[in-house]
């Protein structure tokens, strides 16, 4: 979403909640200058390290100490720091929250409606979503005249078609538990594209390409057409798709099954299973960042890591392949995230062996980058291949600054 340049001027606070952080940037708009930012660490029960904030403003970084026993009371912290310079009183917040179910398919301005249908959706992303809805709740409780509007990683892939959203079960019963593909990593993939069409000089509406959000933690892939995601690797849940830092990604559902009768049906310890103790730590044994799995630092860890590095490749280049042929001819592959960003060999072995597809990479320019966005594709590609950092409290501002200056008059 682009906002048009206006005179009307609003410092938008951001906050990005996990299940034991919170971090947070002032970003007034529509300059999109970033005012100040940081992030609450260790909120929740004690720990051996004491909690803190990271504040920074100007470039200047402090560190507070404080208790902080929920995000509740990390909120008042930060809100606190802010309120010591005028100059970083927000006049709005956004927040993002994982998962919005069927009920959140665009950004959403709180009110006493939302904040209870909020209650239907809190347990759909069990680890991200109780703690973020709670925060919005004391947010809603200790500034109740502040605008709070909510985007969901969801929202973005609500244009999914049915055929590539349903999963092959019988019909009442996906109904009865909402059952379907929601896709997720939303947020990022939007606005990498948006930066992308932008980049090629196209319209966000015309651009067709293939997003390959690939972090330390989480990772997937999106394929987008005219704009509209059509696909994402993940589904229900993030644990679909791609092998992950922890994730095992796509799974025959018979293996499930046969951990749960291993553990004596522990339906949780199969869920750790599969959302910790996998992907590429359990692949490797050693270490849940692919980084480190490429290029191990110890001999006996070689064999094993380059094991584990092919599985983790195998799995990113078959969706890749997928998805080049169900957009057709896209204009672009747009790698993006901390894997995508700053790891050239990651980029350099999904996309070499691709011609078919009518998609080259540069070997000089992948590993010689120096800006962003970048084009790494050589020059008689068919396909872009683009490098582009995300920033999802930048695309939040954004999104919460338009749905603000269409429901509000300034004074």
């Amino acid at each position: 979403m682009c906002i048009e340049t206006t005179t009307e001027i609003m410092n938008i606070l951001v906050f990005n909640c996990g299940s034991s952080s919170l971090k947070y940037r002032l970003i007034e708009m529509p300059s999109e200058r970033e005012l100040a930012g940081g992030e609450a660490q260790r909120v929740g029960p004690k720990t051996s390290e004491p909690a803190r904030i990271f504040h920074s403003v100007n470039g200047i970084v402090e560190e507070h100490r404080y208790e902080m026993p929920d995000h509740a009371t990390a909120f008042d912290c930060v809100m606190g720091l802010l309120a010591r310079d005028a100059k970083l009183t927000p006049h709005g917040l956004g927040h993002r929250l994982v998962h919005g179910g069927t009920l959140f398919q665009s950004p959403t301005w709180v009110d006493e409606v939302v904040l209870n249908q909020l209650d239907e959706v809190i347990d759909l992303a069990p680890l991200h979503n109780p703690p973020a809805i709670r925060l919005v709740k004391a947010c809603q409780q200790r500034y109740p005249d502040l605008p709070q509007i909510l985007v969901f990683d969801t929202a973005f892939h609500a244009t999914i078609p049915d055929y590539a959203r349903q999963y092959a079960l019988p019909r009442a019963l996906q109904d009865k538990l909402h059952i379907r593909k929601y896709g997720f990593h939303g947020i990022s993939h939007q606005y990498v594209c948006t930066e992308a069409a932008q980049f090629l000089g196209l319209p966000m509406e015309q651009l067709t390409a293939v997003s390959c959000h690939l972090g330390s933690g989480g990772a997937s892939l999106c394929a987008v057409r005219e704009g509209c995601s059509i696909d994402n690797t993940m589904g229900f849940s993030p644990l679909q798709g791609l092998i992950m830092s922890t994730r095992c990604g796509d799974l025959d559902p018979s293996i499930t099954l046969r951990l749960l009768d291993h553990v004596d049906g522990d339906f949780q310890s199969v869920e750790t299973i599969l959302n910790k103790k996998s992907g590429v730590l359990g692949l490797s044994g050693f270490s849940a960042d692919i980084r480190d799995v490429i290029n191990p630092s110890e001999e006996e860890h070689h064999k094993i890591a380059r094991q584990a590095t092919q599985l983790y490749l195998w799995r990113l280049r078959k969706y890749l392949g997928a998805y080049l042929a169900v957009t057709g001819k896209p204009h672009a592959v747009i790698f993006t995230d901390t894997i995508g960003e700053t790891v050239p060999e990651v980029r350099w072995m999904v996309s070499s062996g691709m011609e078919a597809f009518g998609l080259r990479i540069d070997r000089q320019k992948n590993w010689h980058l120096e800006t962003y966005p970048a084009d790494i594709a050589a020059s008689d590609s068919a396909i872009r291949i683009l490098v582009i950092r995300t920033n999802e409290e930048l695309a939040i501002a954004r999104y919460s600054f338009a749905t603000l200056r269409e429901n509000l008059t300034l004074v």
